[in-house]
């Protein structure tokens, strides 16, 4: 069965953080950097698999991808 790529400038349709999403973000890096996330203290699980960090810019994102973008708090 062959797999057709969007093009880069259609919309992409994800669940992110439990939301319905449109985004145009192609690696889990892009969605990291358009969400505004810090580089460290972010963990992010595609599809119910984490995605080491080193991993972010080759993990690619495809239609109906759910997304957790988990960040670390500090409390005192």
């Amino acid at each position: 069965m062959k797999t057709l790529k969007k093009n880069m400038n259609e919309l992409l349709q994800i669940k992110l953080n439990g939301q319905t999403s449109s985004t145009r973000c192609r690696t889990v890096a892009e969605l990291l950097r358009e969400n505004d996330a810090p580089e460290i203290g972010v963990a992010v699980a595609l599809n119910g698999a984490v995605v080491r960090r080193a991993e972010h810019e080759t993990t690619t994102l495809n239609d109906n991808d759910e997304i957790e973008i988990i960040r670390a708090v500090q409390g005192g």
